[in-house]
């Protein structure tokens, strides 16, 4: 591992009973970088972020968050990160501003309000900060999630399939939060089953498959594994997405706004 290198997993392995989870995985995360562990479901990726974070303890190999060995030296390890699961963990009674406040004093920071305050700006979020979380549309309700977990400038984020059950507008919300995070130096380990998501957002992709990584790279080198397609003309059609967001434009998130705000006041 070098000092470049934040995440280092070598050989890890994984059984449940008579099921090998994981074969011996091995990749390495780059300091500042977004990582894409990219792979279909029941693949591994969810054991591989459980043992980085410590919920799991791996049969064998070695793995290190920060500089710290996962298996030896675990509180060290849970100071160094934070997890967001596949569903976010916003109190939906409270506000935004109240959630990432709460969250703020449990860590026992100073100024919790104004760290709430910083980060609603920077999630684009302060209009809705005085709002209820159950009024939230499925792209703000993950950005505050991601909002509460950098609470105390972790050094490293784990983000577990972040844009699942989201629809199109609400992703592509989601990518520009994680993008953001890399800008302001956080590392980034994503696991996802959307291989758009992974080409939108990755620095490198590892392709996890029946336990193994069967590919480790760019974009530009992953690409480079197939020959390119000989074209005669090709005529581009828009993609659904493409058309999706052209019809609704913003319309949609306003209208499912409108529309809970006003049920809410009834």
């Amino acid at each position: 591992m070098t000092t470049h290198e934040v995440i280092h997993v070598q050989g890890m392995e994984k059984s449940y009973k008579d099921l090998q989870v994981l074969r011996g995985v091995d990749f390495d995360v780059a300091r500042g970088s977004i990582f894409a562990l990219l792979g279909s479901n029941g693949a591994g990726k969810t054991t591989v972020v459980r043992i980085l974070s410590t919920l799991l303890k791996a049969d064998a190999g070695t793995a290190t968050v920060n500089g710290f060995d996962v298996a030896r030296q675990p509180e060290k390890v849970r100071e160094s990160f934070s997890l967001t699961g596949q569903f976010a963990a916003v109190d939906e009674i409270l506000s935004g501003r109240e959630n990432l406040v709460l969250v703020a004093k449990l860590r026992h920071l100073k100024n919790p309000g104004a760290i709430a305050d910083d980060l609603l700006a920077r999630f684009s979020l302060t209009d809705a900060g005085g709002r209820k979380a159950s009024t939230y549309s499925g792209g703000m309700r993950r950005r505050l999630d991601i909002a509460m977990s950098l609470i105390g400038n972790p050094p490293v984020i784990f983000l577990d399939e972040p844009t699942s059950g989201l629809d199109p507008q609400a992703r592509i919300e989601v990518w520009q939060a994680v993008k953001d995070l890399a800008d302001h130096g956080t590392t980034v380990l994503l696991t996802t089953q959307y291989l758009d998501e992974a080409e939108q957002l990755a620095d490198r992709i590892a392709i996890l498959h029946k336990g193994r990584i069967i590919v480790n790279g760019t974009l530009a080198e992953l690409k480079r594994l197939l020959p390119p397609a000989k074209v005669e003309y090709v005529e581009k059609q828009p993609s659904l997405e493409e058309i999706f967001l052209s019809l609704v434009g913003d319309d949609g998130q306003e209208g499912a706004e409108a529309a809970r705000t006003s049920e809410e006041q009834r």
